[in-house]
């Protein structure tokens, strides 16, 4: 017991040291490695010029149809609705000047005959006055001959009596003659100088009668209503026979040459659009008389309107911008962008092509003219970052500003040089410096040239 016990500390210590011997012999005799000298392949990539080309900058936003003009018919004159035309219904179309509906002119008629006879009334008695005042004026000229005449005779008779050939009762006789002629042509005079006022009052009367006339014809004209422009129907509120008090609506019209499309427009997408405006119309400032139209002009904004939805996909209108709003909402941050379409009835396509109807909802898309811009695929930039090949075909980093995000391109404003090779293939891993064979891909820059050139998203 003892001697085995005596045994095991001396062979602990041999099976050691036998192990550090044999770990010591191989590693010597092992053979020395061989560092294999590895280098990075070039990657193949694909790459587009960065170069400028014209460049449409497209925004898009979307509103309701809305008629140019609506007329909200309402009666001028109360009575009872005589006539309404067969047509005058909800959706019917009527051509301008149709006589659409008519309100009993009977008691307008009857007063309009009597204004009328009232005014030749007048005028019969100016006839009249004019004809007295000639007939006086010829009786005022007798009697001043007449007057003359007697005081001629007068004198001589005094003269006749100053020598005693005449008694005194003929020369006072004579006298009371040439008083009373001398009355005479006071009174014709007096009777003649009342004509001015006597006419300028029946003048002032027949003006009046004139003017109650022409008002009670132009009552009478009202009686009948007619269309102004070609128009639509939309809403009738009365029938035949019903009363109507001055002020009642009677139907709605919408005028079927232009429609409108009240857009709403993010300020992010309109402000691009802003951008094209000339140099020489943006240093002269917005002021109380800024003409807007010159700036529209200006702008040279094209729009399009198409039909929101996939049952018409085909249905585009030519449009024309007319007005930007006067205020941006505070809540949505966007602005309305008013667009016209002349003849939305025409060139209709049953099924492809329907007119433009209101309440029809649409989006707008408004294209600026071309201008040279240095564009990207969107996909080419990482982070503010656009990865080109270098001079001697390897990976290196540009830091660009970006304008303007439009679809899937990106309009560079700067940081990349002109012709300089984009890289439009994906790098994982993205290391500076590693070696590229880079492979111009012809068909990704002509459609990135078409895209941009005709404002496509």
């Amino acid at each position: 017991m003892n001697k085995k016990i005596l045994r095991k500390p001396v062979i602990l210590p041999i099976l050691i040291i036998a192990a550090i011997i044999v770990a010591i012999i191989v590693v010597k005799t092992r053979p020395a490695l061989e560092h294999e000298d590895r280098s990075l392949h070039p990657r193949l990539v694909n790459v587009i010029k960065a170069n400028t080309v014209p460049t449409r900058i497209k925004s898009i936003g979307y509103g309701n149809v809305e008629p140019a003009v609506a007329l909200a018919a309402k009666a001028e004159v109360s009575g009872k609705i005589s006539y309404m035309h067969p047509d005058l219904k909800q959706g019917g179309s009527l051509p301008k000047d149709t006589v659409v509906l008519r309100i009993d002119a009977v008691d307008y008629e009857l007063s309009l005959t009597g204004g009328e006879a009232g005014l030749r009334s007048s005028r019969s008695a100016l006839e009249q006055l004019e004809i007295e005042e000639k007939s006086t004026r010829r009786s005022l000229s007798l009697a001043k001959k007449n007057l003359q005449v007697g005081e001629a005779e007068l004198e001589r008779k005094k003269e006749i009596r100053a020598k005693n050939l005449i008694s005194k009762t003929e020369v006072d006789a004579e006298e009371q003659k040439v008083l009373a002629l001398r009355q005479t042509v006071e009174d014709l005079q007096g009777r003649l100088n009342a004509f001015a006022s006597r006419k300028a009052s029946t003048r002032a009367q027949i003006e009046q009668s004139a003017a109650q006339v022409e008002g009670q014809q132009e009552t009478l004209g009202r009686t009948g209503i007619r269309l102004p422009f070609d128009a639509r129907i939309g809403e009738v509120l009365v029938e035949k026979d019903e009363f109507v008090n001055v002020g009642s609506s009677l139907f709605e019209a919408l005028n079927i040459d232009a429609v409108e499309i009240k857009a709403q427009l993010p300020i992010r997408q309109l402000r691009p659009l802003v951008a094209t405006l000339p140099d020489s119309m943006s240093d002269k400032g917005v002021s109380g008389l800024f003409d807007f139209k010159q700036v529209l002009h200006q702008l040279g904004l094209q729009a399009r309107v198409r039909l929101v939805g996939e049952d018409f996909p085909g249905a585009l209108w030519e449009g024309r911008v007319v007005r930007f709003s006067e205020s941006v909402d505070p809540v949505r941050r966007t602005a309305s962008v008013v667009v016209a379409v002349d003849n939305p009835y025409e060139k209709l396509i049953p099924g492809v092509r329907p007119p433009l109807l209101k309440g029809m909802y649409v989006a707008i898309e408004l294209m600026a003219p071309a201008r040279p811009m240095q564009v990207v695929p969107r996909s080419a930039i990482h982070q503010g970052q656009v990865y080109v090949v270098g001079s001697d075909n390897k990976l290196d980093v540009r830091t660009v500003e970006v304008s303007h995000m439009q679809g899937e391109l990106a309009m560079i404003a700067n940081g990349l040089a002109e012709g300089e090779p984009v890289i439009i293939t994906d790098l994982i891993p993205v290391i500076r410096g590693m070696p590229l064979q880079p492979i111009h891909s012809a068909s990704v820059q002509q459609a990135l040239v078409r895209s941009a050139s005709a404002g496509e998203k």
